[in-house]
């Protein structure tokens, strides 16, 4: 029922659609009431309601290719931030409607409080495209049982869900790059998502990550959005050519003295379909095993075919992290209980960053962009 309800659309393109159409109605509603210029209030609506639609029909691939990419990236960008601006406004609307019915001093704490809800969305829109592209870089420590001695403490950097897009530019994308190559490590992963639609800069996404480096070389792994934009075969070839081996249903290994380590990489899983599918065939026995898939949610059964180790990106952390009561809210929880950071169960982990790139809206809150190093220890 999940996968059919995604593939029309409805989680989060129709629901979001409907959820503004709504709230569009009701303070539409309020402004003619409040106010005594109709005809620019109803020609506000019919601009808002065309933003809308558009926001939910560039979804579809056969209505984004008649529209230049840019074009595209911006008109949903709109449409997601006037959503969220039309839940504060109608929240503050409500505020002011129930303030008539108090005392003075609380009406006007009330009239206060609804003049920052609608405030809220704007201010919040603005931090997060302030801070979406201050890179961090992440060091975390991957317990690993049995872990051989010539293994510890070696270095894993991971570079995912890069993006480049009208929302990150290639020079701020060499900055990650830059930092990536700071830390030295032993090997280095794409983990996958280079671009978000078809008509990114693929080829400026490819040049920077020729310029990764690392001791034992580069691996990677393709992600939903190479899928999307049907450049599976482009990125693997093109890789080849730059030193980085894309893992499509595939192992390396690894020698670092005695101790063997094997990455085996799939392409993206597609969600609630049959997960590693015979990727149990990778595991090379009597070595550390390390898969690279994009999306985490596929950690269960990594972890009941044998692999010490999952990576994976995907999430973006959330992209839109709020913590209330120790409890996280975010859109990507709805997808995956593995959102961000590292979660163990018995003898295996998976690892989830954050990753580099934004979606939708070029923001982010509570789930800062990062460069994770993962440095392996035994326990």
């Amino acid at each position: 029922m999940v996968t059919v309800l995604v593939r029309v659309h409805l989680f989060p393109g129709l629901f979001l659609l409907a959820l503004g159409l709504g709230l569009q109605f009701l303070v539409v509603r309020w402004l003619l009431v409040a106010f005594r210029q109709r005809t620019l209030i109803r020609l506000g609506a019919a601009a808002s309601t065309v933003l809308l639609l558009l926001g939910y029909l560039l979804e579809f691939r056969r209505v984004m290719r008649y529209v230049p990419v840019r074009w595209w990236t911006w008109l949903e960008c709109v449409s997601l931030v006037e959503t969220i601006c039309l839940i504060g406004w109608a929240l503050a609307f409500l505020v002011w409607r129930q303030s008539s019915n108090f005392d003075p001093a609380r009406r006007k704490l009330l009239q206060a409080a609804g003049a920052g809800l609608c405030a809220a969305p704007l201010a919040g829109v603005g931090f997060g495209i302030l801070r979406r592209n201050q890179f961090r870089v992440s060091e975390i420590q991957i317990p690993i049982p049995g872990l051989p001695r010539d293994l510890q403490g070696l270095r894993i950097v991971q570079i995912t869900d890069i993006h480049l897009s009208p929302f990150l530019s290639e020079p701020e994308f060499a900055r990650a790059i830059d930092m990536a190559n700071e830390t030295r490590a032993n090997i280095a992963l794409v983990t996958g998502d280079l671009i978000t639609r078809p008509g990114d800069p693929l080829d400026a996404c490819l040049r920077q990550l020729a310029r990764l480096r690392a001791e034992a070389g580069v691996l990677g792994c393709l992600g939903n959005h190479e899928m999307y934009a049907r450049v599976q075969d482009y990125v693997t070839e093109q890789g080849r050519l730059i030193g980085i081996d894309f893992l499509r249903h595939q192992a390396r290994q690894l020698q670092f003295g005695d101790a063997t380590l094997n990455f085996a990489g799939v392409d993206y899983q597609k969600m609630h379909s049959h997960y590693l599918t015979d990727a149990e065939r990778l595991i090379q026995p009597g070595a550390v095993n390390i898969l690279l898939s994009h999306n985490p949610d596929v950690f269960p059964v990594a972890r009941a075919q044998g692999y010490d180790l999952t990576i994976a990106g995907h999430t973006h952390g959330g992209q839109v992290d709020v913590e209330i009561l120790h409890q996280h809210l975010d859109v990507a929880r709805y997808f995956t209980p593995f959102v961000q950071g590292l979660y163990r169960k018995g003898n295996s982990s998976v690892y989830v960053s954050n990753g580099l790139g934004t979606i939708g809206m070029p923001i982010r809150l509570g789930a800062p962009a990062e460069v994770s190093v993962l440095s392996l220890c035994a326990t």
